[in-house]
């Protein structure tokens, strides 16, 4: 099977979670976004005695990804969920903790480039945007049942489009008359809503827009809200958890769990740490960190990527 995109910050993800894989004998990693299965793919490979158990919420990305890694599948377990349900999903199949987690936040490339799924404002497609196509309101849906005020706060927080006001005016005025069907359709509405100095910088004017649907159609950010610490809860000590984040809000939420998690309770002013209030966590390297030059020039969607990585150092 050919396979046409490579897997962001492969390597970089590869050696962060190979201390937790190494100290194991039965090792187990969650690949909580499965995708293609490209990280999975080179994790089985490195080493011979992981288990992983991966998670996606898009049944042709399963289909794929089933294929690519068909040689591993005595030591992979590909279950249709979505990452929040990671904890029922570890108990259905009788593992408590695991060694390492990876979150490959965010549409994949698989998603953008099959016009038909409606993620992308470049081809004519219906608005569709659902990760999980069995299941949920489309972006047509939500365009075309959703109140002004509620559009509104869907374009202006999860886009962070300061035109929200009027894209949406424009948007209703389309839809009263029937011409709001396709992501160009909607596309347009954006460009012609922006003025045209705003529109000259930033890339395409839709993106914000398609990305605040994206999220409210996925929920995106209250899954995630709900699976970052459901995913730190089941590591074992000495395990990791690795996350990708594509844009400021994802990062965000990632950001701030991952500091409460490694600042200690002990009061201010005390001599000693108390160990029952010490962090159970700590940061495996400060901050974020960004994809190369290099991997940019030769996979674009690394441009936005932040990576983070937590471990866990006490139970």
């Amino acid at each position: 099977m050919q396979v046409e995109h490579s897997s962001v910050l492969l390597e970089r993800c590869v050696t962060l979670l190979t201390p937790s894989i190494e100290k194991s004998q039965t090792p187990i990693v969650v690949d909580a976004t499965l995708g293609l299965g490209g990280h999975s793919f080179a994790l089985l490979e490195k080493f011979p005695q992981l288990r992983i158990v991966g998670l996606d919420r898009d049944l042709k990305a399963i289909d794929k990804a089933t294929q690519r890694l068909s040689k591993f599948s005595d030591r992979i377990t590909v279950i249709h969920a979505v990452y929040d349900e990671m904890p029922k999903v570890l108990d259905s199949l009788g593992i408590s903790n695991v060694d390492g987690i990876l979150f490959d936040l965010g549409v994949s490339s698989m998603q953008l480039d099959n016009s038909e799924r409606g993620f992308s404002y470049s081809q004519s497609a219906p608005l569709d945007m659902r990760m999980d196509q069995s299941q949920g309101l489309s972006a047509q849906e939500v365009l075309d049942t959703y109140s002004r005020n509620d559009l509104v706060r869907v374009i202006r927080e999860y886009g962070e489009e300061r035109f929200a006001s009027r894209i949406v005016d424009n948007i209703i005025t389309a839809r009263e008359s029937g011409r709001l069907k396709t992501t160009t359709d909607l596309a347009d509405i954006v460009k012609e809503s922006i003025p045209a100095p705003a529109r000259r910088v930033g890339g395409n004017p839709a993106k914000r827009t398609f990305q605040a649907l994206r999220i409210e159609v996925n929920q995106e950010l209250s899954v995630l809200e709900r699976a970052i610490p459901r995913a730190m809860d089941r590591l074992n000590v000495g395990g990791r958890l690795v996350v990708m984040s594509f844009q400021s809000l994802e990062d965000k939420i990632v950001k701030r769990y991952f500091t409460a998690a490694t600042e200690s309770k002990t009061p201010l002013g005390l001599p000693v740490e108390i160990a029952s209030l010490a962090a159970k966590f700590h940061l495996v390297f400060r901050g974020s960190e960004k994809a190369s030059d290099v991997e940019i020039h030769e996979n674009s969607r690394a441009q936005s990527v932040r990576l983070r990585a937590i471990e866990r150092v006490a139970s």
